[in-house]
């Protein structure tokens, strides 16, 4: 019974659309009285079958040559230019599904970013979340869907190249969707994406370094999404910057935080700074840098006289016992300038270019680098800040 509701509201759809060539979601709901988001889902069925074309806040009927009629258009866009949408969330507004791996580290400032923007654009935000250690992206993704999400901003566990299998399940959706921090494998794949530069933020800190003097730097990473694109921008920057290479890169996993395997990589990691000489480490993530500095002091070592530290992401670095210098990702900005892409598709009467957004992390400058935070310049030129 549900199927020929769901077929009888389609056919009604179609023929308000044919008489009246274009209408928006709230008069659609008015005229067939039922929710926004169930025209919503409604428009991208018939949308994925070739029947509609979905525009700002409504749809269009498709003509038999498979194109929405042009005087349609040109009148649907004097409209949307005359009424631009609210700019507070409303039934109206179109839904964004978000998926994240976590929301205790790194992606609470995204998502923020990510709510901000579409506030301002009259949407709202639906949060899917998966984990590291156990990933379900596929299962959160169908149910973002479900709950009448227009499209999808994703962030997936499963690395920082997101898996050709996700992204044939996220086109099966047949909704738009932008990944957030990750990227296809294919160079070549016609995919939005906004992320930032982990290899030029990794860069920055060794080359940081080399202007304090080290010639020799060290890395220590936790074995998560970012690690391979922060090891292959402090190798970058050992080669062009002519450092010595035998200082140690160690990936140390992710065991649980300060357990015995934890403690044995940071341990090793700091026998094989002083073994080589290297007085200098850049260290993922946050919680890493602190724990690597506390492993330091037991020693009777000191940060940065033995070993100057920078950590990278700059959540909780700040609060070090010796506050810490960061490369720091512009998590926020970043979160709102993916759901821009999403709402600006979503939004567009014919749809944009593919765009691939990436965001360079600014170094910030505090005492663990052992230089004084004024007077030296950050990633983005704004100079350093404490």
């Amino acid at each position: 019974m549900a199927d020929m509701l769901v077929a009888q509201r389609h056919e009604l759809l179609l023929r308000e659309l044919k008489a009246h060539g274009a209408l928006k979601i709230v008069e659609l709901a008015a005229r067939l009285r039922v929710s926004s988001a169930t025209i919503r889902r409604d428009l991208a069925e018939l949308a994925a079958a070739g029947k509609v074309t979905r525009v700002r806040g409504g749809a269009m009927l498709v003509t038999r040559r498979g194109a929405p009629d042009q005087a349609h258009v040109r009148q649907w866009a004097r409209t949307a230019r005359a009424t631009p949408p609210a700019p507070t969330p409303g039934d109206d507004g179109p839904m964004l599904g978000l998926l994240v791996p976590s929301m205790n580290y790194y992606y609470p400032q995204l998502v923020a970013g990510v709510r901000g923007a579409a506030a301002r654009r009259g949407a709202r935000v639906v949060i899917g979340l998966t984990t590291y250690a156990e990933p379900r992206d596929l299962g959160q993704i169908e149910e973002l869907v479900a709950s009448g999400a227009a499209g999808l901003l994703v962030t997936t566990a499963e690395g920082h190249h997101t898996p050709a299998g996700t992204l044939d399940g996220l086109r099966a959706t047949g909704l738009p969707f932008v990944l957030v921090e990750r990227q296809p494998r294919d160079p070549y794949e016609p995919c939005e994406f906004a992320m930032s530069d982990h290899r030029q933020g990794a860069y920055t800190a060794v080359r940081h370094f080399a202007a304090l003097g080290h010639d020799r730097v060290g890395l220590f990473v936790n074995g998560s999404p970012t690690a391979g694109l922060i090891r292959e921008g402090h190798a970058a920057a050992v080669r062009s910057l002519g450092l010595d290479p035998s200082a140690p890169v160690v990936d140390g996993g992710r065991p649980v935080l300060v357990s015995a395997e934890a403690v044995r990589h940071y341990d090793g990691f700091i026998e094989r700074c002083l073994a080589t000489g290297t007085r200098a480490a850049l260290v993922h993530s946050d919680h890493d840098a602190i724990e690597l500095a506390r492993r330091l002091r037991l020693r009777g070592l000191r940060t940065p006289d033995d070993l100057a530290l920078i950590a990278y992401d700059d959540e909780i670095a700040s609060l070090a016992e010796v506050p810490l210098t960061a490369v720091a990702p512009p998590k926020q900005e970043l979160g709102e300038r993916a759901a821009q892409l999403l709402l600006d598709r979503l939004h567009a009467v014919e749809p944009p270019a593919v765009r691939q957004l990436v965001l360079q992390p600014r170094l910030v400058v505090r005492a663990s680098c052992g230089a004084a935070a004024a007077g030296h310049a950050s990633a983005d030129g704004a100079g350093s800040t404490s």
